[in-house]
């Protein structure tokens, strides 16, 4: 299930050099395009509506756009297993589907710069759910691709390096986007004007191309053998129950544990997250301070605290990173019930952005590692698509109410109780700890 612990004569300075092999430096870039359209979907989508008037309530409900994240595993075997006629002959399974989904991505952003939420929400709404489609699409061939890449050793490397990415691409999807909005709209930069977030929608679909680019400059990872189809119930065998047999199979009763725990891993961060956007601007905070503070500095905290996490994680075991990181998540929260009552004030804003960014990498490189490990490279882009699906759907349906509670009982007792939601995380952690079928630590 979990690899073993490094030798101890595996140096710290043998640890760092594996973020400049080339496995390393292509998921990084890789990252930045997975990482892009999800914060144009979900984070910076709720800054604008509530920015243009929306209802917290129904920023809330429209946060279940980000469900198609957690139903990807439905479509996964597909993309496991499906060629796409003439691009996948030349370009291989997973490069053929990381291509089509990231021109999904593109076609939607461009459909999202064009629509005016002020005047309606439908066509922003179809529009961002293409965008989730297509970018969990990304998700799935991606992840394949990055497990095939690499043995079980490197999985921890692999995935800070895809964090950075991811969070370099929420800098500019996060700051990058309210900067060029503000430079549009000029001196005036509060209040919704429709040009100006037109513009940087337009200049983040533009921005998908790193990751088309590096696609095409990237090698297609040996393919694991997969067993011929005789016909077509065989194919579907294959595709849609093999996968999950197989980790059934291998992990028995115990899977009911793993399972559980990754249904609430990052309960705590996602359900918080939704109204984090509105809650800046009715604060009083401008596009300048939220995207100097929470969308560029807080991200490179994020990166500081997902090489931390990868590099705990590689020498002292995934483990105890994982508890370590489900700790701080929940504490983190509690500093925005602070900031709440405290008021507008930028320090206080950097304070509380740092340590819950730094407490949100460590854990998410150290989860992505122990989702990694559960999977069988037979079945890499299925299983693993399921694993990380049910991370979401739960957080993301309950998220949708956040907006309600938020109304009812204000900001601080919601970001009070986003915190105590992690207490059962830290349960399953030490279950699923006690419990593993073979010791990691």
């Amino acid at each position: 299930m979990t690899e073993k612990t490094p030798p101890a004569s595996f140096s710290w300075l043998a640890s760092w050099r594996i973020y400049l092999q080339p496995a390393s430096l292509r998921m990084l870039l890789l990252g930045f395009a997975a990482g892009l359209p999800l914060l144009l979907v979900l984070g910076t989508l709720s800054f604008r509506l509530r920015e243009a008037g929306i209802d917290r309530s129904t920023i809330g409900y429209l946060s279940w756009v980000g469900l198609a994240y957690g139903f990807k595993w439905v479509w996964a075997p597909l993309v496991d297993r499906l060629p796409i006629p003439f691009f996948t002959h030349r370009l291989g399974r997973r490069r053929s589907w990381l291509l089509l989904s990231q021109s999904m991505v593109m076609i939607g952003l461009v459909g999202m710069a064009i629509s005016d939420p002020s005047q309606t929400l439908g066509p922003v709404v179809w529009c961002a759910l293409l965008v989730a489609f297509g970018s969990a699409t990304q998700d799935i061939a991606l992840d394949a691709f990055r497990i095939e890449s690499a043995d079980p050793k490197q999985q921890a490397a692999l995935a800070a390096s895809y964090q950075t990415g991811y969070r370099l691409a929420m800098i500019w999807a996060g700051a990058g986007v309210l900067w060029v909005a503000a430079w549009v709209q000029g001196d005036n930069a509060t209040g919704y004007v429709h040009a100006a977030w037109q513009a940087a929608y337009l200049v983040m679909a533009a921005s998908m191309s790193v990751g088309c680019i590096t696609v095409l400059m990237s090698k297609e990872p040996v393919p694991a053998e997969l067993p011929p189809a005789r016909n077509v119930k065989e194919w579907l065998q294959g595709a849609l129950i093999a996968p999950f047999a197989d980790f059934l199979k291998r992990y028995k009763w115990q899977a009911v544990l793993i399972l559980s725990l990754i249904a609430v891993y990052r309960i705590s961060d996602v359900v918080m997250g939704i109204m984090a956007n509105p809650f800046y601007v009715d604060m009083g905070y401008t596009k300048a301070e939220v995207a100097t503070v929470t969308k560029v500095y807080g991200v490179l905290m994020t990166l500081l605290g997902a090489f931390i996490g990868g590099v705990m994680a590689l020498r002292w075991g995934v483990m105890r990173i994982l508890m370590l990181g489900a700790v701080l998540s929940a504490l983190s929260n509690l500093l925005f019930a602070w900031l709440s009552g405290y008021g507008h004030d930028v320090n206080a804003l950097i304070a509380v952005v740092s340590a819950d960014n730094l407490a949100s990498g460590i854990a998410s490189a150290a989860f992505i590692a122990y989702l990694s490990s559960l999977t069988n490279v037979q079945y890499s882009a299925t299983q693993y698509a399921l694993l990380s699906s049910m991370m979401l759907l739960l957080p993301k349906f309950i998220a949708g109410f956040s907006g309600d509670y938020v109304n009812a009982h204000g900001y601080a007792d919601f970001f009070t109780a986003t915190a105590w939601l992690g207490l059962p995380v830290l349960v399953l952690v030490g279950l699923a700890w006690h419990y593993q079928p073979s010791a990691q630590d």
